[in-house]
């Protein structure tokens, strides 16, 4: 199984944390490897047979000291407390303070944020599409997580759609200069189509993570759509899987 382990730029051996590919799963086209073997796709809510994203979880839950609190993503703004998470509620990020509780998000294009604090007392992951990043989901993450004791935050970010690939129209680019004139060095016109952007999503995440103080940023350097063979891409696929991005306390 493949997975990515985030690196922090420095040890936080109270921290674990994931993100799971596309391959060395069970599940079959277009959920599958995109080279006739299975995918290892992990969401419940894009068409899949069931039994197979049930054990494509089983196998990553080997990687985890507990099952993971599942959310349902709506490209909102609500953080919830990972260890009262029952079910799956609608929520685009979770956050901890228990060691052995799973926060996890999963993508398909859109960027996966986790985050720990230096001294492993806080972490959280968070699922930043463009409305939920220009919304502010990594404000109130990090909110969430100062109000819990952090002190000194670190952010990952996980594989998303890169700056090539990521085409938008004016009203994503006013959606984010609205809040910040500065973001508008985030968008880079398309000259054979107008009104049409590429934004880098990457660089849009350490602005607003900047603006929060949170100056230790690593990662950022994947593309969903360009790697089918590692990376499930909406973008590119339409119907497709979900990897997840999962982090917790040891």
């Amino acid at each position: 199984m493949e997975l990515i382990l985030p690196q922090w730029g420095m040890s936080l051996p109270a921290v674990g944390a994931l993100a799971t590919t596309r391959p060395c799963g069970i599940s079959a086209a277009p959920y599958d490897d995109g080279e006739g073997g299975g995918g290892l796709n992990l969401g419940v809510h894009v068409g899949d047979v069931l039994a197979n994203v049930e054990h494509n979880r089983a196998q990553i839950r080997r990687q985890l000291p507990a099952e993971p609190a599942w959310l349902t993503q709506v490209h909102g703004t609500i953080v919830l407390d990972a260890a009262q998470v029952v079910g799956a509620p609608e929520a685009d990020a979770s956050f901890t303070t228990e060691p052995g509780v799973v926060c996890a998000i999963m993508t398909a294009d859109c960027l996966p944020v986790l985050f720990a604090d230096t001294a492993g007392r806080v972490v959280a992951a968070a699922h930043a599409g463009w409305r939920g990043l220009a919304a502010g989901i990594l404000d109130n993450t990090v909110a969430q997580m100062r109000a819990a004791g952090a002190e000194t935050i670190h952010a990952w970010l996980g594989p998303a759609i890169g700056p090539q690939q990521f085409e938008v129209a004016e009203d994503v680019l006013q959606a984010f200069v609205a809040k910040d004139p500065a973001a508008a060095t985030a968008f880079k016109a398309i000259t054979d189509k107008p009104g049409k952007y590429l934004a880098d999503i990457y660089q849009l995440a350490r602005m607003a993570l900047a603006t929060l103080g949170v100056s230790k940023v690593t990662g950022g350097n994947a593309c969903t759509v360009s790697d089918p063979q590692r990376f499930y891409s909406y973008r590119r696929d339409g119907v497709t899987g979900r990897m997840a991005a999962l982090i917790w306390l040891r």
